[in-house]
């Protein structure tokens, strides 16, 4: 057994800001967390220790294209507009693109502060939709970028069948994506074999969207599911929310608290377009909102009504999407904003007056998301050994302490001042940067090389 000791001036803790905290680490896990003690020799000291977050949504290949669809179209740019430039562009991907992609993303998420990625990973036939002679080889390479870079993985396998509602045929864009349910079956199993080489990583199940699943397929990947995590897109845009009334008779975030059974194991994601009947239907389910604030401005999504949402005693974790950057602090720091704008106030979502707006939300994060990706978190024992650590000497922390510092981390310095992260106690990012980093960059470039020349 492997054992070390850790000694934080502070940290956050679930009963809030502890100083002088001493955590003993066993293999990987917190054994112990004791506050108000003295150092002792051999422990390993840092300054500001904060829980890691996860990061419950990410497509990783997505990485490769940030900034590739930002010139503006001849008739308007919308979602589905970007969607055509994203099928363009993961149409020559092949498996060492994909690995060396997402060793750079789920790198860069330790970087900014996340230990755990859900991946909600569909990109899975050849170029041509063919399946590869290893029908599971891109889920295998999305395994082994998480093995590379040591982060956390709740494998999100995702189902996708049709184009739109009512069963309607794939488009061609859309044949890496495409499966039946018994080669979902089989991908599925294999997905689970490939987790088993990662120390704690979970598999849950995703279909796509109710545009891209029907209801008789959806009831039969449930089943598939048993207890894990069960993930979706549901009501990103307009469109599809007009398209699933005309097909479905009912809203998607509607249709899917009436007729599934949505519970604390589900996350909606994005969910940007909802009534407030629907807004606190998805607060009373236990659900988790999986809000991506990055993306979902990147891509003209719309405001998800967080407001009305926390009210009525709604959980919601935070994913960087499509990747178009990936700060953890700057996700946490645009869903307040997104309110602020929205009804032109400030400190909208802070738990209550005088409370912490980064705290509330830091807090309120770490749970959602660990419950979406049936993760253990938090500095508590039991609990994998997952935390960071802020640069106190960045200028926008300077003589800042517990909440003020938390905020001004959030609000002022992001990413630029995660100083260290430690996985399952061991340091993975060392002075802001990756232990790998050069590698993960120089692979990342020879593939981009190849993809876009």
């Amino acid at each position: 057994m492997t054992k070390a000791h850790f000694f934080f001036d502070r940290a956050l803790l679930p009963t809030g800001w502890a100083r002088d905290v001493r955590m003993r680490v066993d293999d990987g896990i917190v054994a112990t967390v004791e506050a108000g003690v003295a150092v002792r020799s051999g422990d390993l000291r840092h300054g500001v220790a904060l829980p890691g977050l996860c990061n419950l949504h990410s497509h990783a290949f997505q990485r490769g294209m940030a900034g590739l669809a930002e010139v503006r179209g001849p008739a308007g740019d919308t979602f589905w507009t970007w969607r055509e430039v994203m099928y363009r562009f993961l149409d020559r991907l092949d498996p060492d693109m994909v690995e060396a992609i997402a060793d750079l993303a789920f790198a860069e998420m330790l970087e900014a502060g996340f230990t755990r990625v859900g991946e909600f990973h569909y990109l899975h036939q050849a170029p041509d939709g063919a399946p590869y002679d290893n029908p599971a080889e891109l889920t295998d390479r999305i395994v082994a970028a998480a093995s590379d870079t040591g982060i956390g993985l709740t494998l999100l396998p995702v189902f996708y069948a049709h184009s739109d509602f009512a069963g309607a045929p794939p488009k061609p864009g859309q044949r890496r994506f495409i499966h039946t349910l018994d080669s979902f079956s089989r991908l599925l199993d294999a997905g689970r074999d490939a987790a088993r080489r990662l120390p704690d990583a979970r598999v849950g199940i995703a279909p796509h969207s109710l545009r891209a699943v029907t209801p008789e397929e959806l009831a039969v990947l449930l089943d598939a599911a048993g207890d894990a995590p069960v993930h979706i897109h549901a009501a990103e845009q307009d469109k599809e929310v007009s398209d699933c009334v005309a097909a479905l008779g009912a809203r998607p975030v509607e249709w899917l608290i009436a007729n599934a059974p949505v519970d604390a194991r589900w996350c909606l994601v994005h969910a940007t377009q909802m009534t407030a009947a629907e807004t606190n239907a998805l607060a009373g389910s236990g659900a988790v909102a999986g809000l991506c604030p990055v993306t979902e401005a990147n891509l003209g999504d719309g405001v998800f009504p967080s407001e009305a949402y926390l009210n009525a005693g709604g959980r919601f974790g935070l994913g960087t999407d499509s990747n178009i950057h990936i700060d953890a602090a700057m996700e946490l720091r645009s869903l307040e904003y997104a309110q602020r704008l929205s009804i032109k106030g400030r400190n909208v979502l802070a738990d209550a007056p005088g409370a912490s707006t980064g705290v509330s939300l830091f807090q309120k994060a770490l749970a959602g998301g660990a419950q979406a990706l049936a993760a253990d978190s938090g500095l508590v024992p039991g609990a994998p050994a997952d935390f960071l650590t802020l640069d106190e000497n960045h200028p926008s922390l300077f003589n800042r302490h517990d909440d003020a510092l938390l905020d001004s981390w959030v609000f002022a310095a992001g990413r630029e001042a995660v100083d260290g992260v430690w996985r399952r106690g061991r340091q993975v990012v060392r002075e802001g940067r990756h232990v790998r980093r050069a590698e993960f960059v120089e692979r990342y470039r020879l593939a981009l090389r190849r993809l876009l020349d």
